[in-house]
C-alpha cells in the first residue's frame, strides 16, 4: 500500500476514476448538500474537470489506484459569493493519510492557482486547520455554515511572473 509513489495527475471528465472521486466527495460532504444526489455530484465533479487553471480536480494515485483528490473551483461557499477561487474536497484515503499526500494535493492546486495568475486562494474547514496552517493558510473568519461550525481561511499565493 505505502510503498508505491504516489504522482498527482488532473482528473478528465472521462476518465475511469471519476465516480470514485464523486464517490469520496459524496461520502464525505454529501450532509452538507442533502439536495445533490449522486447522480448529480458525478456531473459536478465532470463539469469541474477542466483544461488548466478553474476549475480543475487532481487525483493522487498509487500506480494505477486513486487514493486523494483535491479541486480548485470557482466557488464553494454561497454565502461568501465575493471569495473566489477555492480550494476544496480535499480527501485521502484512510490508509493513505499521514504520508503527506493531502499537502501535496494542496500545493497542487496552489500551483495550478499561481499559473492561473492568481494571487489568493480561500477554503473552509471544520476540523483540519493545523494543516492549513502549517501550508501557510491564515484564518479569516469563524462561522456556521449549513450546520457546521467551520473556519474560512486564504492563502496569499506569490504574484504571477
Amino acid at each position: 500500500m505505502t510503498d508505491i509513489l504516489t504522482t498527482i495527475v488532473p482528473l478528465t471528465p472521462a476518465s475511469p476514476h471519476l465516480e470514485t472521486v464523486a464517490t469520496w466527495q459524496h461520502e464525505a460532504w454529501g450532509h452538507l448538500n442533502t439536495a445533490l444526489s449522486f447522480e448529480g455530484r458525478c456531473d459536478e465533479v465532470r463539469s469541474e474537470c477542466g483544461q488548466g487553471g478553474v476549475p480543475q480536480v487532481f487525483v493522487a494515485m498509487a500506480g494505477d489506484r486513486p487514493v486523494g483528490t483535491a479541486s480548485l473551483t470557482v466557488d464553494d461557499m454561497e454565502s461568501r459569493p465575493e471569495l473566489t477561487p477555492w480550494l476544496a474536497s480535499v480527501f485521502v484515503l484512510p490508509a493513505w493519510r499521514g504520508q503527506g499526500i493531502a499537502s501535496r494535493l494542496v500545493r497542487r492546486v496552489e500551483q495550478e492557482a499561481h499559473e492561473a495568475g492568481i494571487e489568493t486562494l480561500y477554503l473552509y474547514t471544520p476540523d483540519q486547520q493545523a494543516l492549513y496552517r502549517r501550508l501557510g493558510w491564515v484564518e479569516r473568519e469563524g462561522m456556521s455554515y449549513r450546520g457546521e461550525d467551520v473556519s474560512v481561511m486564504m492563502r496569499q499565493l506569490a504574484t504571477p511572473d
